[in-house]
């Protein structure tokens, strides 16, 4: 094999699906009991690792399981605000990126060489929730599916 060929193959093997973007298939995600929908990267999140923890929704994974998505939607019987939401889950110190709403929170930040971003819709009752987590060194491969995701939540009821 020619070395560029080999570093090619190397290259594509090491990027994270996200990069390619062009051949990224996306799909309408929606949990039927609350009325959440958001889109899905189906050929990146490949397997589905069942329910949440705390909610109504499902879990997937990469193939290599070096990324996970989880969709949920979180019980809000006293229909919270975003900021006091948050503030009850007790975010861990050191938040890198936070916006909160009326509407929405979304926070992102680092732990253990991995970024996590969760955005949280207000709805009746319930938080429509998105958390991802991935490789914090491929953050910038991971933006565009992560902002896709994101801004695809919403509320059908």
């Amino acid at each position: 094999m020619s070395p560029h060929r080999l570093l090619v193959s190397l290259v594509l093997t090491l990027l994270p699906a996200a990069v390619l973007a062009d051949t990224t298939e996306w799909r309408k995600y929606i949990i039927p009991e609350t009325g959440a929908k958001v889109d899905i990267p189906v050929t990146i999140f490949t397997e589905d690792a069942g329910p949440p923890d705390g909610g109504t929704g499902r879990r997937f994974f990469t193939k290599d399981h070096r990324a996970d998505l989880t969709v949920q939607s979180v019980p809000n019987p006293e229909n919270d605000s975003p900021a006091t939401f948050l503030a009850k889950r007790l975010p861990p110190a050191g938040i890198q990126y936070k916006r909160v709403t009326p509407r929405f929170f979304a926070v992102s930040s680092i732990r253990n060489g991995r970024t996590w971003y969760n955005r949280c819709n207000r709805a009746n009752e319930y938080m429509n929730c998105v958390l991802i987590n991935y490789p914090a060194a491929e953050d910038r491969q991971w933006d565009a599916v992560v902002t896709r995701i994101s801004l695809s939540l919403a509320n059908a009821r």
